[in-house]
């Protein structure tokens, strides 16, 4: 059997790779390196950072992901969503400090796949997901339209809200022919997409549109007149500087990368497994995540995850193994080292089109509109998320949508606990504890059953259900076989019941409690504190155990009273 951290490329060069396999890898490799040439370029741009810095993170992550990973098929590098949380570090801490947060957030990933958490990952809850995913297309969606039309702006407001009236002010300076080529590529991509969906409709919109603004000297503003030249090199690997103080004010930044990029890395691995009938080695994905950012930090590349669409064409284009991820790498680094001056050319309108193609298309909005018609709870998670996201900064929207999700989860689990006493009924057959199972059940004898988990948010309903009683028994059973697990507080609140009962002369009995229920119990210390609690396996020898406890009072009594 395979480590969970061996790498995919591993076993598949050690079962070996047909040669067939090899070729159509090599074409769905170089497909792919295509169709992410304008991405990379495009998502550094839009993350407030220079294009060379995307293709340099496509390059270094790209191949790391994939020689390491643990997917047969994902393809790595920038997104388009990190855009968000990369603009906001831009602005507020500089490249500089993207660059330490990039290299801080490799390390988190790394952790958390020693951890072996790549498998409670998958738990985030999917309103959330939608909320911030859909947030995320809105501020890509929004932070282009500038390019999109070519409206003349100096800079672009960082809040969402202030970047409406800064458009709105400035509309009248619209650029006609950066406007028609934005347009041009939209359809561009569209037509592609629907017509010949194995032709990349961003690369071809990319050649048309620079083409034409050369040819026709069209007024646009370029790659290069806003960037200057893209280097055709990589730059030194260095260690990021930093301070203790640095790295304090940057570790939630760090956080929301290494979350987000985790996140995004194994819904894509999914993704893909569906796709071809694999199944992916999550915890060795993380490994192969969080060394791809360190890396592509050290190199002075952006944060890099999987990429869902790259992943899904690599499929389609015949890609079964992670030696097409490792082409996508080589082609894009041929791309750079011969094709790097002319990249300067590229009208930034184009690139604004290719962006708002990729902010619909990222954006769950049949999901979104779905998940409004549910749950409140999930749709209040969804909206929290998404309003947060535009409105504020992506770290408190999953700041945010993971405490309501708790809450929402410990109230469901809550819901779940039951704990029905003698005097009760239910329509459920399997909840008759005591007409046909016991139906002989002497008064000074009360039976409660709980089912559910006995956890810190269930434990005050457990105990205001046991101080409803009128008047107190002789003997208390609490009938535990569908208690799965108890908790620290659960252990107390139980403590503190069985004193109170005992105070008032109550002996409790504890029946059919499972295994790692006792185990619990024993672990705390309560068995060995409550050594007058009894415990019994079946309910039968419960009540006949109360029943001689009653019957020898009351021997006891008269006794006494002769």
């Amino acid at each position: 059997m395979s480590s969970p951290f061996q790498p995919k490329l591993v076993t598949l060069l050690k079962e070996g790779i047909p040669r067939q396999q090899f070729f159509k890898d090599l074409v769905a490799g170089i497909i792919v390196g295509i169709v992410a040439l304008p991405l990379a370029i495009a998502f550094a741009i839009a993350s407030g950072v220079s294009p060379e810095k995307g293709l340099i993170t496509a390059i270094i992550a790209g191949f790391i992901i994939s020689a390491l990973g643990g997917s047969r098929v994902q393809i790595g590098g920038p997104t388009g969503a990190f855009i968000v949380i990369v603009l906001g570090i831009v602005h507020q801490y500089g490249v500089d400090g993207l660059t330490l947060a990039t290299f801080m957030g490799g390390f988190i990933i790394l952790l958390m796949g020693w951890l072996r958490l790549g498998d409670f990952l998958t738990y985030i809850p999917y309103p959330l997901v939608v909320g911030f995913t859909s947030g995320i297309a809105v501020v890509i969606f929004t932070s282009q339209l500038r390019d999109l039309f070519g409206i003349q702006l100096a800079s672009m407001p960082a809040d969402f809200i202030d970047k409406w009236p800064a458009l709105f002010q400035n509309f009248h300076t619209l650029n006609p022919a950066a406007t028609g080529l934005a347009l041009f590529t939209i359809l561009t991509m569209i037509l592609f997409q629907k017509k010949w969906p194995r032709i990349p409709g961003s690369l071809v919109a990319i050649l048309c549109c620079t083409l034409g603004a050369q040819a026709f000297h069209l007024q646009v503003d370029t790659i290069g007149s806003r960037f200057g030249d893209i280097p055709a090199h990589f730059p030194p690997m260095q260690l990021p500087a930093f301070d203790f103080q640095t790295l304090r004010s940057l570790i939630q930044p760090a956080i929301a990368i290494a979350l987000l990029g985790s996140i995004e890395s194994l819904l894509s691995a999914v993704v893909a497994d569906g796709m071809i009938g694999g199944r992916h080695r999550p915890n060795a994905e993380l490994v192969a995540q969080g060394t791809a950012n360190i890396f592509s930090a050290l190199i002075g590349g952006i944060p890099a995850t999987g990429a869902i669409a790259r992943t899904a064409t690599n499929i389609r284009s015949g890609g079964r193994t992670p030696l097409a991820g490792i082409f996508h790498a080589l082609t894009l680094l041929l791309i750079m080292l011969l094709l790097a001056p002319y990249a300067k050319l590229i009208p930034l309108s184009c690139l604004a089109g290719i962006l708002v193609v990729v902010a619909y298309r990222m954006g769950e909005w049949h999901s979104f509109a779905s998940l409004l018609r549910s749950h409140r709870m999930d749709i209040l998670i969804l909206l929290v998320t998404f309003l947060l996201t535009v409105l504020f900064d992506l770290i408190l929207a999953i700041e945010v949508g993971m405490a309501l999700s708790g809450m929402m989860v410990m109230k469901r689990l809550n819901d779940s606990v039951q704990i029905q006493g003698t005097n009760e009924t239910t329509e459920a057959e399997d909840n008759r504890l005591f007409e046909e199972e016991i139906p002989d059940l002497p008064k000074e004898i009360a039976l409660f059953e709980i089912r559910g988990p006995l956890y810190f948010g269930a434990t005050q309903k457990f105990r205001d259900t046991l101080k409803k009683l009128n008047q107190p028994p002789r003997v208390l059973i609490l009938r535990m076989r569908h208690v799965p697990f108890i908790d620290a507080t659960g252990i107390y609140r139980l403590r503190e019941v069985i004193r109170d009962f005992e105070k008032h002369g109550v002996i409790v009995i504890l029946s059919g409690v499972q295994k790692s229920v006792v185990s619990e119990l024993e672990a705390s210390g309560f068995l060995a504190e409550q050594q007058a609690v009894r415990m019994y396996e079946s309910i039968a020898h419960s009540v006949s155990r109360a029943k001689e406890i009653i019957n020898d009072t009351s021997s006891e009594s008269t006794a006494a009273d002769a």
